[in-house]
């Protein structure tokens, strides 16, 4: 091995070594904003194309009183990537702050979206826990990003909008 692989290689490995050590703290003092997203969920979605995806697994936490976020992959596999996020936001809060014509392209009522039987709540087994949580669910409103598109070795870049199956129009 020549000097100059040699030298580029020991470049790498402590870069590499740096960086990790510089993540470490956040990982080792007790939490991160990835810390919580413990409940799963699991849902198609309509995608832009007007074709149902998916199901896609949701990785959920509440931000706020009002706010949870989820984090979207394809499958549970450890090594999948992020591939999109959805907000399931408050519906007095998403009706009062999003334009009409914005929430009916965009929005999507969970409480629509559960009657079509196509949610489930995975990794609880308490029944009652579960019907706790698609009531509360149901009273939010949804936005989806897909971040990573279907069939792409790599993100280029492009954001699209899916919605719910069922989806329904507002009118007021």
């Amino acid at each position: 091995m020549s000097d100059s692989v040699r030298s580029g290689s020991f470049i790498v490995l402590v870069s590499f070594f740096f960086i990790g050590w510089m993540c470490t703290p956040a990982l080792s003092d007790g939490g991160s904003p990835a810390d919580g997203f413990g409940l799963h969920v699991q849902a198609p979605h309509m995608m832009t194309d007007g074709n149902v995806g998916g199901p896609f697994h949701h990785y959920c936490k509440g931000i706020s009183d009002e706010i949870i976020q989820c984090l979207l992959f394809p499958s549970t596999d450890p090594k999948a990537p992020l591939i999109g996020v959805e907000y399931f936001v408050a519906k007095d809060l998403a009706r009062k702050e999003v334009p009409l014509i914005t929430w009916n392209r965009n929005f999507h009522d969970h409480e629509v979206e559960i009657a079509t039987g196509r949610v489930k709540i995975l990794d609880i087994e308490d029944k009652e826990k579960v019907a706790e949580i698609a009531a509360a669910a149901a009273m939010t409103d949804g936005v989806i990003y897909h971040l990573w598109q279907p069939g792409l070795k790599v993100p280029d870049g492009t954001v699209t909008i899916p919605n719910s199956v069922g989806h329904k129009f507002r009118t007021e």
